[in-house]
């Protein structure tokens, strides 16, 4: 009982953790305002961006990044330790080999909908680009490093930063299937990949009609 009980603690502070508002803290900090209400009223960098100004979605940028990769790896001490310390009972058919890899996985979910679906925004946030790319070098920094190279590029040809997020989300699909990966790891990229996709819907519903903002761009 008390094993499950601390592999389910595991998963809460993950979300708990994707859950703080960057993006909204700086808006609060810096200028007073609910970022909720202007631009995209979305709390992720690239509206930052547009109400904010560079420095601070630069900043917001690392810290979602941070979320993600800082989740990861402490779920990779974590889980371990949990199947290895001698003051929680264990199963005997827990195979850690098994069982791990998809605990992480579960982490890096809750992360991710801890920041897109923030307890302390009523279930609002971001749309989990960042905080999933931080996720993703954490278990395949190949993939991570070639998702953010489509992101600049298709960032630098179009200045369209939704299409640019969307394209590395699918990128990194292909890519961690294509490298190999463990399947949790493989499956974790897929549904996160989506999920980002899935978050841009207003972003693909403007790029259809031509209306989607450029970089620097407000929505309209």
């Amino acid at each position: 009982m008390v094993f499950w009980t601390a592999s389910v603690v595991g998963l809460a502070f993950a979300y708990l953790f994707g859950s703080i508002p960057t993006g909204y803290l700086a808006g609060r900090l810096l200028r007073g305002i609910d970022i909720r209400e202007h631009g995209s009223r979305s709390t992720g960098t690239a509206n930052v961006l547009r109400t904010l100004g560079k420095g601070p979605a630069l900043v917001v940028l690392l810290v979602d990044v941070l979320k993600g990769a800082v989740a990861i790896v402490l779920a990779l001490w974590f889980y371990p330790w949990l199947v290895e310390t001698p003051y929680v009972e264990h199963f005997d058919e827990i195979d850690p080999e098994i069982w791990l890899p998809w605990a992480i996985c579960l982490a890096g979910l809750a992360v991710m909908l801890g920041h897109s679906r923030s307890i302390w925004l009523n279930f609002a946030g971001g749309k989990a680009a960042a905080t999933g790319l931080g996720v993703l070098l954490a278990l395949s920094w190949p993939a991570g490093v070639a998702a953010v190279a489509v992101f600049g590029a298709v960032l630098t040809l179009t200045r369209i930063v939704s299409l640019a997020a969307m394209l590395a989300a699918l990128t990194a699909i292909v890519l961690v299937f294509a490298l190999e990966e463990p399947l949790p790891y493989c499956l974790l990229v897929l549904a996160g990949g989506l999920y980002v996709v899935v978050h841009h819907r207003a972003s693909i519903r403007r790029l259809l009609a031509g209306t989607e903002p450029h970089l620097g761009q407000h929505v309209r």
